[in-house]
């Protein structure tokens, strides 16, 4: 339900949600449990399948099995490698509709290789609807499929024990099934359980009660999904509205500024704000959680601005109040720099925002995950680029135990790592919202998506001592701009990024010395010169090298702020510790040059005057940049620089020139 007339209430909305409410359910099991048949038997027992459609199926069965019985499976194997198979590849979506709901099934893969398709087709479930072979029992899958539902946060199972054909529909068979299951859903953050015995095959239970088994008083499957009370799943507390799109009459103009198109609307379809209201401006988006009204106090983050709601504004015109999951515009009283990837809360009650967190990752590709990885990451409606920093651990679906000593994620593997992005997110627990708890991993080169992610919280390490609060910052009697006026100069640091070998410590020398015979206040930070002291307690896995990039910044940007020029040439191979740097100055409204030294990775081995490059290469150092960890480099630097291309003194004046044209240096001394 996207949108209501003006004026429906929450209390109506809810409801309609319980009478009528779209139920989203993800049908799973492993291989040959019957999870393709079950659909086709809802479908067709239920008087679902069109008459050009059940001819086709007819047709289909013969060809397939050679006779005229319906095989009700190939309703949704549609690929051909799944009717060759007789198995589930892809997840497959089918929609229908009884008296009491609507229904949206996933129909997900059984095989372990395929594991990553049933996470995309649970993803968005309320329910999950979990097959077991009434002869085999609880099998390893079985426990995949309960953890992986428990961990995306489907309140609701449904197991049904299928097959019960087999066993002669003998209550034993299921009781040992039930049994086993439940020793194992203990350990799950799951509680709602329900187990059904069914013959998808036959139709027993599955939308009439069978009467080949009396000794079940409960109800057939059908109708429990009919009346599974989901509205209360809903969270209506914690206000949450990524920012989509910022709708204003025609383009516009500006970083947020776009058609007035709806969100979720057809192409060209547009708000119906008032044709003469040129002022018009709203900030439009799914709501994730919560009840927004006209007149309520909200806040803007990342900026922390506070502001009212002016008006809420659907497709079909203004509303007195929304809720999640509804697609809306707010029109605020006061005029704010807010853009796609911003979120609207309350004041009091707001999510983390934090650039480093800890997850549960589905991990989706071949290729494993490991430490000092970096991947797109995209969450609501930000996107971003994240580093790996740890792997904590890898779980084992069947005991649930830890693996301390992994240091990868394969394909299908479920863990925890610990993320750094180059942009703070904007998030809740996952456990607490499901979308604003969520994110994705995309490979950069392939563009596909490589990993999910449930968001555990927030991974900052607070110092021992002082709480944060009791330590504040000390502004000393001089004004930075009355400092710079009486030096003559501006304080900035130049960030001097490339491979090992590269040339920065010569050109930082180099400018360095230039500055100095030139009367300015120049000191170079060299990256081995700050860990023979400062960072000498570093090493160089991805943790230490952030932190060591962590600590050369904020140095950096106090011999900014004192005047001086800060030359620091170190390595810095990732992307996101380089904007982490500058973020360190811009948050202190200081000047920071990002310089590529860009010098092609076979001359920096033949340069090798430490020969480090030969070590790697030979076994003996590993994690060495250029060799066997990566480098990032940068995609808009301030400056570029090519060594082999221009003489020392030649890139040394090129930089003075960028500082001078930047009002860094005054005139020549």
């Amino acid at each position: 339900m996207r949108s209501t007339s003006a004026g429906q209430t929450i209390a109506a909305i809810a409801e309609q949600t319980q009478a009528s409410a779209l139920l989203r359910l993800v049908i799973t099991g492993s291989v040959d449990d019957g999870k393709s048949t079950l659909i086709g038997r809802l479908l067709y027992d239920s008087k679902q399948i069109l008459t050009d459609q059940l001819e086709a199926l007819k047709a289909a069965s013969e060809r397939r099995n050679g006779m005229h019985a319906l095989d009700l499976s190939l309703l949704t194997d549609g690929l051909r490698a799944e009717r060759e198979q007789g198995i589930t590849i892809d997840v497959a979506y089918r929609y229908f509709q009884t008296a009491h709901r609507k229904f949206i099934i996933a129909d997900t893969p059984g095989h372990e290789r395929y594991t990553r398709n049933m996470v995309t087709g649970a993803s968005t479930a309320d329910l999950a609807v979990i097959l077991i072979d009434a002869r085999q029992g609880v099998v390893e899958q079985t426990r995949r499929h309960a953890f992986i539902a428990s961990l995306l946060g489907i309140r609701h199972l449904v197991v049904c024990v299928n097959k019960m054909d087999l066993v002669d529909y003998a209550q034993g068979a299921f009781d040992r099934v039930e049994q086993d299951f439940r020793e194992f859903c203990a350990r799950l953050e799951t509680t709602d359980v329900t187990f059904v015995p069914i013959s998808a095959m036959h139709g027993e239970n599955v939308v009439e009660r069978s009467e080949r088994m009396d000794w079940y008083q409960g109800p057939a499957l059908l109708y429990h999904l009919e009346h599974v009370h989901i509205a209360s799943d809903r969270n209506l507390i914690d206000c949450r509205l990524p920012v989509q799109w910022v709708i204003r009459p025609g383009s516009g103009s500006g970083r947020a500024a776009g058609p007035a198109v709806w969100p979720g609307a057809g192409l060209g379809a547009r708000s119906k704000q008032p044709d003469d209201d040129h002022d018009y401006r709203a900030y439009a988006g799914q709501i994730a959680a919560g009840v927004f009204r006209a007149g309520d106090r909200v806040l803007v983050l990342p900026s922390g601005e506070e502001t009212r709601v002016a008006s809420v504004d659907s497709f079909d015109g203004p509303l007195t109040e929304a809720c999640a999951p509804m697609s809306i515009a707010l029109r605020l009283e006061d005029d704010l720099d807010i853009s796609r990837g911003d979120m609207i809360c309350r004041p009091h009650n707001r999510p983390t925002v934090d650039r480093h967190i800890e997850a549960t990752v589905c991990w989706m590709a071949d290729a494993p995950v490991v430490a000092g990885a970096v991947y797109a990451l995209k969450h609501t409606t930000r996107s971003a680029r994240a580093v790996v920093e740890d792997i904590r651990y890898r779980i084992d679906v069947n005991s649930l135990h830890r693996d301390e000593n992994a240091r990868q994620l394969g394909l299908n593997d479920i863990g925890r790592i610990r993320l750094r992005t180059t942009v703070p997110l904007i998030f809740d627990e996952y456990r607490r919202n499901r979308t604003t708890g969520s994110f994705i991993l995309i490979d950069e080169t392939t563009s596909g998506t490589v990993g999910a992610g449930m968001i555990i919280e927030a991974h900052i390490e607070r110092p021992e001592g002082p709480q944060a609060s009791e330590v504040t910052w000390d502004r000393g009697g001089m004004a930075r701009v009355a400092r710079w006026a009486l030096l003559g100069q501006r304080g900035a640091t130049l960030w001097l990024t490339g491979l090992p070998a590269a040339g920065k410590s010569t050109i930082a020398a180099a400018l360095e010395e230039r500055l100095a015979r030139d009367g300015y206040r120049a000191y170079r930070l060299d990256g081995d010169n700050v860990r023979h002291g400062l960072n000498s307690d570093l090493g160089f896995d991805p943790g230490d090298r952030a932190e060591n990039i962590r600590r050369v910044a904020h140095v950096a940007s106090l011999f900014a702020d004192s005047g001086t020029v800060a030359i620091v040439s170190t390595i810095s191979p990732y992307a996101v510790d380089r904007a982490l740097a500058r973020s360190v100055h811009e948050r202190s409204e200081l000047e920071f040059l990002e310089v590529f030294v860009d010098t092609p990775l076979k001359e920096c081995e033949r340069r090798d005057p430490k020969g480090m490059y030969a070590r790697a290469r030979a076994g003996k150092i590993h994690g060495f940049t250029g060799v066997d960890a990566p480098y990032e480099a940068p995609r808009e630097p301030d400056l570029a620089l090519r060594p082999l291309q221009q003489k020392l003194d030649e890139l040394v004046e090129v930089l003075v020139v960028e500082l001078r044209a930047r009002g860094i240096l005054g005139a020549p001394r």
